[in-house]
């Protein structure tokens, strides 16, 4: 069940490698992303010291937390994976044009996850024939359609 979504990805980005990371959150931000005040519009991830960290992601601090708890709502998250997996993933990085970027928070098995993409930036000239394909197949259903 996917809790926040972001949506401009794939009008952005060419995806080609996908991976469930686990998130480094504190007791409030995980009340808050339950109560579906989260958004990854604008975050991107980075490498730091060897780990992966979530930056740009807001997250709304409900009305009721705690008094004792300054929240921060656009602080850095560190991502959670193996080794392998990030060491793998920093190769794919450093080669030119490469950018890992969140799809989407959501739930598994009661925890929150953040699925990560390795994917490459899109050209003006990319996003229009991608528009247009989306456009073509969209007409193709309409005149398949049965009426």
């Amino acid at each position: 069940m996917a809790i926040a979504q972001n949506r401009k990805a794939f009008h952005d980005y060419f995806v080609e490698e996908r991976y469930e990371a686990g998130i480094a959150l504190e007791g409030w931000e995980v009340k808050a992303v339950r109560a579906g005040r989260a958004q990854i519009n604008d975050a991107y991830v980075i490498v730091r010291d060897g780990a992966l960290w979530l930056i740009g992601a807001h997250i709304s601090p409900l009305a009721t937390a705690s008094t004792h708890v300054a929240p921060d709502p656009a602080r850095r998250r560190k991502l959670l994976l193996h080794a392998v997996e990030i060491r793998r993933l920093v190769g794919k990085i450093e080669q030119r044009g490469y950018t890992l970027i969140p799809l989407d928070l959501h739930f598994k098995q009661g925890r929150i996850k953040a699925e990560v993409a390795l994917a490459k930036g899109k050209l003006k000239h990319d996003k229009r024939a991608s528009e247009r394909e989306k456009e073509w197949q969209r007409e193709k259903q309409r005149l398949l359609r049965p009426r």
